[in-house]
């Protein structure tokens, strides 16, 4: 599985991020994390607000950090 957390480092990115990581773990998941910083390549997913969560190349969530249960809920 591969997730990408859109966003330019701001605080919501990072708590995304550290979100995420705690509900993959708590999973079991076996997963490669990318932290995508380069708004071209943000905008190429067609996000206008960050962070945003894309799983597997799908956007999942944007402009919001869900709950570590939300999440567990966005990766299965």
């Amino acid at each position: 599985m591969k997730i990408q957390i859109l966003g330019t480092g701001c605080a919501k990115c990072n708590a995304l991020t550290m979100a995420t990581e705690k509900a993959a773990q708590t999973l079991g998941l076996e997963y490669e994390l990318e932290k995508v910083t380069d708004l071209n390549r943000i905008m190429s997913f067609g996000v206008m607000m960050t962070p945003a969560l894309v799983v597997d190349g799908k956007v999942k969530a944007s402009g919001k950090v869900p709950s570590v249960d939300d999440l567990k809920k966005l990766l299965v």
